[in-house]
């Protein structure tokens, strides 16, 4: 009986991976993906020649060819798409097509994003063969459990998933390659579009326009510093005169009442206190990851990722790339049973849902990314 072959993104992933599988598996990287559309100009220096010895055409079915030749997919015919391996991986494609070969069995285990998903459907159409040798095999977390359940219960390819992928890769070339073109002849040379690129251009501008529309208004705050008669600090601030909110919006007004409250004594009339309650910050997601690096570390998004990358392909996190707050009823258990046996029993009140408990602020509480 021969052995399966398992297929994932990344060199350091296949070796996390092997380690759980044992020796009836033989575990290999893509390095990312595999093929893509063709890089500007490429398809079309392909086609040249042979268009060249065809004779003239009429002009807009030229310029249309060269179009589709650049951005290696036809708006015009059912977005048919054409697609090239990458330079530099025809050796890994080579190695995979020969594994393969003497696999008795293909698991695509990309990850579980539209990237991933599209990998793995390029990985089928490359390699050939029939689809049902292949299946597909996805996990959040890259761990000993996590792998064991996933192999225990393959799946098939979600095309809708890829499609997805495919529209969104088919709009970057179609707003970059048709409408800078435009930018050129209406405006300046140089200038580029984009599907994401152009609506951020459009929010910034926006947003530019609103700050040079503001009138802004002045205003003052007064600040007292006063002391009890046990000789603590009690800091207030001035908010009501007459039961009516006071906003001084000159010097002199602000003056009058500074001059006022330098002559007045103060007492402490009643004094009320509230229990007051939070919740402990969600498991992080993709956004609130970078947010959190950005503000605590200094960290920019390229840097935040691919170390939150290599943290999951080493089995530390759960997949980085998520909008998703929810924790399987494991990943809990794991939290549980790591607060109980490291810091005390009495504080580990975890709700059973992935929904954050409510927390007293005698509690300490603290947003953890979920380690394994």
């Amino acid at each position: 009986m021969g052995k399966a072959l398992v297929i994932v993104e990344s060199p350091a992933k296949a070796k996390t991976i092997n380690k759980y599988l044992g020796n009836d598996y033989v575990v290999k990287s893509s390095v990312g993906h595999i093929r893509d559309l063709p890089t500007s100009g490429s398809a079309s220096k392909k086609s040249a020649d042979s268009t060249a010895t065809k004779g003239a055409k009429k002009p807009k079915k030229d310029e249309r060819s060269a179009l589709v030749n650049r951005m290696g997919v036809d708006p015009w015919h059912d977005w048919n798409a054409h697609y090239e391996v990458l330079p530099g991986k025809e050796k890994v494609v080579s190695e995979l097509k020969q594994l393969a070969e003497k696999a008795d069995h293909i698991y695509l285990a990309t990850d579980l994003d539209r990237e991933g998903e599209a990998i793995a459907w390029h990985l089928r159409e490359v390699i050939g063969g029939d689809e049902q040798r292949y299946s597909r095999v996805v996990f959040n977390e890259i761990t000993k459990n996590a792998i064991r359940q996933a192999f225990e219960k393959p799946g098939e390819l979600n095309i809708d998933r890829v499609n997805a992928q495919q529209a969104r890769r088919f709009m970057d070339r179609v707003v970059g390659y048709m409408v800078s073109p435009l930018l050129w002849k209406k405006i300046a040379r140089g200038l580029s579009a984009g599907r994401v690129q152009s609506v951020a251009v459009r929010l910034v501008v926006e947003r530019e326009r609103e700050i040079k529309a503001f009138v802004p208004e002045e205003y003052w705050e007064v600040d007292a510093s006063t002391t009890t008669p046990g000789g603590d600090a009690l800091p207030l601030q001035v908010t009501h005169k007459d039961d009516k909110p006071f906003r001084p919006v000159s010097r002199d007004e602000t003056m009058a009442a500074v001059s006022l409250l330098e002559k007045a004594s103060y007492s402490v009339l009643e004094r009320e206190d509230k229990p007051t309650s939070s919740k402990p910050g969600a498991p992080f997601i993709t956004s609130t990851l970078q947010q959190a690096a950005s503000t605590r570390l200094g960290f920019g998004v390229k840097k935040t990722m691919m170390m939150a990358q290599r943290l999951y392909e080493a089995g530390h996190i759960t997949y980085m790339r998520t909008d998703s707050t929810n924790l399987s009823q494991d990943a809990l258990n794991m939290v549980r049973g790591y607060i109980s046996d490291k810091l005390a029993k009495n504080i580990c009140r975890i709700a059973r849902t992935s929904t954050p408990a409510k927390k007293t602020r005698r509690k300490r509480t603290k947003r953890f990314v979920r380690l394994m």
